[in-house]
C-alpha cells in the first residue's frame, strides 16, 4: 500500500515548544508527536520570510537558484520549464494532493509561492480522494502568524516566559512574547485534532507526518533575518515503522523536505533538486546549511549565511545600511520594535541589544553557537577565529558559484520601486486606521503600544 504524506505547517514558528525545552508553553500534542517520531534540533529553512522559503520547500531547490528570492515579486511568473512542484510528482504517481489550514478543513490553505503555479493542489481535504487513493496533504495552520491568536483556555503568564537577551526585559516584551506562546498553544490544539482524525480514519499507521514551519518567529531580529530566530524551525517526523522518541541533531535544510517525502514514498528524486533525503534508506548527512535573505516586502537587502552545528558565518552585502531599514510590516506589527527604538534614543540598550539597532553593520559576522547560542558576540574580527572565518567564507563563495545564486544580479529597479510604493501605501493605510501620524516618534508609538496591551 502506498505511503501517505502529510506536512503540517505552523506559520512563523521557531522551536518555542515544550518538547524543545521552552518553559511557560503547553504543547501536549506536538510533544506526543515527538514521542512517536524523531525531533530534529538543527532544522533550518533557506529564507527567513514566507514566499521564498515556501518556494524552496515545495520544489526542493534553493529560491536563489531559480529567481524566487525577492519576496513576492515573481508570483506572476511560471517555474522554469525543467522544474515541477512535488505535488506534480505525487499527482503523476497517482496521489491526491490537498491543502487546507487544518480543522475544520473547509477552505484552501496558504501556498504563497513566489511564482505562478496554477492548481498546485487537487483539493482542500484528503477526504475528496478516490477509493484507496494515496494522498500528499498540507495543513497550513496560520495562528502563529501575526496578529497572534490568543488562547483564553490556557493563558500564558508573561512573567514565566524566558526572553532572549537581545530583547529588553520589559512588560511590553513579556506581554507580546506571552501572546506568541499562546498562539503556539492554539497551533498545538489544531495539530492534535489532525492527529486524532488520522487515528479515527485508520490512516495513522500508513501516513508519514512532518511538523515544520516556513521560517522563524515574527519578532524583531528573527523573521526576515538570518540569525537562528529567523531560520531555525521545529521539525518532527513520525514515519510508519520509523524511530520513536529520538532527538536528532542532524543538520536539515528546507530543500531536503521535498526529496525526503518523495524518497519515503518510493518515488524518484528529480535531478534539479538541490536537497537530499535526511531520513529513510537514502538518507544523507550535511556538514552545513545555507540560508539567504533578499528583498523582503519593499525593503532591499542581500544577506547570506553558512551554518554548521557549531558556527555561523553571515555576510552582509550592504553593510552601509542598518539592519532595521524601514519596513512597513515591522513598523505596524512589532510592538517591541518601538520599544527598542525608544530605548536606543534614551541610551538604555544593553550590549546584546545595541548592534542590531546600529545605523550600519559589519560586512561579516561569525558566531560560536556552542558558547553563544543567541548570536550576540561577533567573533569575525578576532585573530584566533580567522581560520574558521576563512573556511566558512570559502564555503559560501563556492555555494554562490555552484548554485548560480541569482542574488548576484541586481533586481530590476522598476520592480523594486513598485514594491517600495506598495509598502509605503501599506504603512500609510495602517497608521491612518490607527489614527496615528506616519512620522510618529518612537516614544509616542511606544506609549500607543503600551495602551493597546493595557500596560499604560
Amino acid at each position: 500500500m502506498p505511503l501517505n504524506v502529510l506536512w503540517i505547517y505552523g506559520e512563523d514558528l521557531s522551536p518555542d515548544i515544550a518538547c524543545y525545552g521552552t518553559p511557560a508553553v503547553q504543547t501536549p500534542n506536538i510533544d506526543r508527536l515527538a514521542a512517536e517520531g524523531a525531533l530534529y534540533t538543527n532544522a533550518f529553512v533557506t529564507c527567513p520570510v514566507c514566499s521564498p522559503s515556501r518556494s524552496a520547500l515545495i520544489t526542493g531547490t534553493y529560491q536563489t537558484s531559480f529567481g524566487a528570492h525577492q519576496h513576492r515579486s515573481k508570483r506572476g511568473s511560471p517555474l522554469p520549464e525543467h522544474m515541477e512542484l512535488i505535488t506534480d510528482r505525487f499527482r503523476a504517481a497517482g496521489y491526491f494532493t490537498s491543502n487546507s489550514p487544518g480543522p475544520p478543513f473547509n477552505r484552501r490553505g496558504k501556498t504563497d509561492f513566489n511564482f505562478n503555479a496554477p492548481n498546485p493542489f487537487d483539493g482542500i481535504d484528503w477526504s475528496e480522494r478516490g477509493a484507496d487513493q494515496p494522498f500528499y496533504a498540507q495543513c497550513n495552520i496560520p495562528d502563529t502568524h501575526r496578529v497572534f491568536t490568543r488562547d483564553p483556555e490556557r493563558p500564558v503568564d508573561p512573567e514565566a516566559a524566558e526572553l532572549p537577551p537581545y530583547y529588553p526585559d520589559h512588560p511590553l516584551t513579556r506581554a507580546d512574547w506571552a501572546r506568541y506562546l499562546e498562539s503556539v498553544q492554539v497551533v498545538d490544539r489544531k495539530l492534535g485534532k489532525i492527529l486524532e482524525r488520522l487515528d479515527e480514519e485508520g490512516l495513522a499507521d500508513n501516513t508519514a507526518v512532518f511538523f515544520l514551519s516556513d521560517h522563524g518567529r515574527a519578532h524583531p531580529r528573527c523573521k526576515q533575518f538570518l540569525y537562528d530566530g529567523g531560520i531555525r524551525i521545529p521539525l518532527i517526523a513520525r514515519i510508519p515503522g520509523g524511530e520513536k522518541g529520538v532527538v536528532k541533531d542532524d543538520l536539515v535544510s528546507g530543500v531536503d523536505l521535498a526529496p525526503t517525502a518523495l524518497s519515503l514514498a518510493g518515488l524518484p528524486i528529480p535531478g534539479y533538486m538541490e536537497g537530499a533525503p535526511f531520513l529513510g534508506p537514502d538518507a544523507q548527512t550535511r556538514g552545513y546549511i545555507v540560508s539567504a535573505r533578499d528583498r523582503c516586502d519593499g525593503t532591499d537587502d542581500r544577506i547570506r549565511c553558512i551554518r554548521t552545528k557549531t558556527h555561523k558565518y553571515i555576510r552582509n552585502f550592504h553593510p552601509e545600511r542598518p539592519y532595521l531599514q524601514f519596513n512597513a510590516y515591522k513598523k505596524l506589527q512589532y510592538p517591541v520594535l518601538a520599544l527598542l527604538e525608544a530605548l536606543r534614543n534614551r541610551g538604555e540598550l544593553s550590549a546584546a541589544q545595541l548592534p542590531f539597532m546600529a545605523d550600519e553593520r559589519l560586512s561579516e559576522e561569525l558566531y560560536n553557537l556552542q558558547n553563544d547560542p543567541h548570536e550576540t558576540a561577533n567573533l569575525a574580527g578576532e585573530a584566533e577565529n580567522q581560520e574558521t572565518l576563512r573556511v566558512l567564507r570559502q564555503t559560501l563563495d563556492e555555494w554562490i558559484r555552484v548554485t548560480a545564486d541569482q542574488g548576484e544580479t541586481p533586481e530590476d529597479p522598476a520592480v523594486a520601486a513598485e514594491e517600495d510604493k506598495k509598502m509605503q501605501a501599506s504603512y500609510e493605510g495602517g497608521m491612518e486606521r490607527r489614527n496615528l501620524p506616519t512620522d510618529i516618534s518612537p516614544e509616542a508609538y511606544l506609549e500607543w503600544w503600551m495602551e493597546q496591551f493595557g500596560l499604560s
